[in-house]
């Protein structure tokens, strides 16, 4: 039965939300669950029923009401993935790092000059941070390109986490969807765990989908442009129409106030770089940026209240003392 379990889908042959819980290996009495947004009660979760694509929302006490989130299996605490490049100085780089409180870096691949050494320090520095590292195909532009650049990041850091770009648009630096989607298809045949850096077409999800990915990257405006989300009727198109899915606002975040807003419509995560990276202070902006994302997270997560076309006053009217 294709269940939506906190917001994952899950393929779990359960009959009742008590089978389910059981099958999942939630355990104890601090849980409280819902089905469709409808609270179940302790008592009754044997008696509950489940059908195809049913929401299930099972919550436990946690301090901060933080969910941890996960990717390709992996459980990751922050929202806030970051770059690597352009940074003034491997130092600047690792304090902003540490600042961000990331848990993955974004990694590209560079032709080795002969005699160099740079490659290796770098590595060894990004190594030193403990972090995970996802390497990616910037810069390549054809299928081919991408695919061996996969192979060889593969090979050169021991993951099958990579992000793919196969980049149509000299100017814009937007995506080949054509492109990606077959290039996506040959990296999961391979054992590849595809992070796909997309628009916000929902055709193009759908192909990568189908494809093989579990998680879509779908860009804000044009990469290192700080614009921010200019279609957020895309974007909030895109997480109501995949609600089960991974989505990492990945391109064009130039302000907090970005991070927060695209975490509000219920993504998952936010990959930047050059706004920290070209930041006056590349640190104190990496920590902002992580508040903010965590602060989107959160209000999200709570349950933002609609915008309205007129005044509700906010004080009760009921009781009023009335000076004559």
């Amino acid at each position: 039965m294709k269940l939506i379990v906190n917001g994952e889908a899950q393929d779990v042959a359960a009959e009742t939300l008590s089978e389910l819980l059981v099958l999942m290996e939630y355990e104890g009495d601090w849980l409280a669950t819902a089905v469709n947004g409808e609270l179940v009660h302790r008592e009754d979760r044997f008696d509950r029923s489940l059908n195809d694509n049913d929401r299930i929302e099972i919550l436990s006490p946690m301090q901060g009401g933080w969910r941890m989130l996960t990717l390709y299996g992996a459980e990751i605490n922050s929202r806030l993935l970051l770059g690597t490049a352009r940074y003034p100085s491997p130092a600047v780089l690792s304090e902003a790092v540490r600042q961000s409180a990331t848990e993955i870096v974004t990694v590209s691949l560079r032709r080795e000059m002969s005699g160099g050494r740079s490659g290796g320090a770098f590595f060894e520095m990004i190594r030193a941070l403990g972090v995970r590292m996802l390497p990616n195909t910037a810069g390549c532009h054809t299928v081919a390109e991408a695919v061996l650049t996969a192979k060889m990041a593969r090979e050169l850091f021991a993951t099958d986490w990579i992000k793919l770009e196969v980049i149509g648009n000299h100017d814009t630096l937007q995506p080949d969807v054509f492109g990606l989607v077959e290039a996506a298809r040959i990296l999961v045949s391979e054992g590849f765990e595809v992070f796909p850096y997309t628009t916000d077409d929902l055709v193009v999800a759908e192909r990568l989908l189908e494809a093989g990915c579990k998680v879509l990257m779908p860009w804000c405006p044009p990469i290192g442009s700080a614009a921010g989300p200019l279609n957020p009727t895309a974007l909030r198109a895109m997480r109501a129409h995949f609600p089960g899915v991974s989505l990492i606002v990945d391109a064009g975040i130039g302000r907090p106030s970005h991070a927060t807003a695209v975490m509000e419509l219920g993504f998952d995560a936010v990959l930047l770089n050059t706004a920290v990276a070209g930041a006056g202070d590349p640190a104190a902006m990496a920590a902002a940026f992580a508040a903010a994302t965590a602060a989107g997270n959160q209000a999200f997560t709570a349950g933002l209240m609609e915008p309205r076309d007129i005044a509700v006053p906010s004080t009760p009217v009921i009781g009023k003392a009335v000076f004559t």
